[in-house]
C-alpha cells in the first residue's frame, strides 16, 4: 500500500486539482481518495452548515463520496478515476478525534491519496508534496509546520524570477532548497515530470538491511 499526501499553503492554490491530476495520471494505483476539512467555529461538521450544536455533538463527520458529477472535491476525485472517495470533516484541531474511524476505513483500501497538511500529525505518508503560491499571501500554520517533511514541492510560477519575492511574509523555503521543486502554469496542475517522480517514488524498490558482513565498521 502506498499513502501519499498532498498538502499546501492556503486554500485555492490547486491541491484538490494535483490530488484529481494524479489520480487521473496513474490509474494503475487504484487510489482511494481522502479530503481532509477543518472547519472554525459555529460551522456543523456534519454538513458543513452553520450549527449552534454543542461541540461535543458534531465534532466530526466522514462520509464517502457517490456522485461522480465533479460538483465537489470528492466527486472530482471519483471523476478521475479513484476506486473511492472520503470526506473527512471535523472541528478545527479536532482531528485526532476521527482518526481511529478513518484508520479502519483505510486498512483495506490499498494506495491511499490525502488531500491535507494536518493529518501528518498522524500518518507517516511514502510521499508529502506541498503545493506553494508565491502570489497568494496566506500561509497555514500547518503548511508552515511540515514544510521540512515536504519530499517535493509544486510551485506556481509567478511574474517574479524568484520565490523570495513571494507575497508571503516570513516564510522561508529553505527546508525545502534540497528536495525536487516543480513549477507548473496552471492549468494543468500536474506535469509529467510531477507524474514520473511520484511513479518512480512509490515503484523504487525497498532497500534490503544489509547483512553483517556488508556492515562497516570503523575498527
Amino acid at each position: 500500500m502506498a499513502l501519499v499526501v498532498i498538502g499546501g499553503h492556503s486554500r485555492s492554490v490547486g491541491k484538490t486539482s494535483v490530488v484529481a491530476g494524479l489520480i487521473s495520471a496513474l490509474p494503475e494505483f487504484q487510489w482511494t481518495a481522502v479530503k481532509i476539512t477543518q472547519y472554525g467555529h459555529g460551522v456543523c461538521s456534519a454538513n458543513g452548515e452553520p450549527c449552534g450544536c454543542a461541540t461535543g455533538d458534531h465534532s466530526w463527520s466522514i462520509s464517502e463520496e457517490h456522485d461522480r458529477s465533479g460538483q465537489s472535491d470528492t466527486s472530482r476525485f471519483l471523476l478521475a478515476g479513484a476506486m473511492r472517495a472520503l470526506w473527512v470533516r471535523t472541528e478545527q484541531g479536532r482531528l485526532a478525534e476521527a482518526m481511529p474511524t478513518l484508520r479502519s476505513k483505510l486498512e483495506s483500501a490499498g494506495n491511499v491519496i490525502i488531500e491535507s497538511n494536518s493529518v501528518l500529525r498522524f500518518l507517516r505518508p511514502d510521499l508529502y508534496i506541498t503545493v506553494l503560491d508565491p502570489g497568494t499571501a496566506d500561509f497555514k500554520d500547518s503548511a508552515r509546520e511540515f514544510l521540512d517533511r515536504a519530499d517535493a514541492a509544486i510551485i506556481h510560477r509567478s511574474t517574479h524570477e524568484s520565490v523570495d519575492e513571494a507575497a508571503w511574509d516570513s516564510v522561508s523555503l529553505k527546508p525545502i532548497k534540497d528536495r525536487p521543486v516543480f513549477l507548473i502554469t496552471p492549468p494543468p496542475y500536474v506535469t509529467p515530470q510531477i507524474v514520473q517522480f511520484v511513479r518512480s517514488t512509490l515503484t523504487r524498490p525497498v532497500a534490503e538491511p544489509a547483512t553483517p558482513t556488508e556492515l562497516r565498521t570503523d575498527n
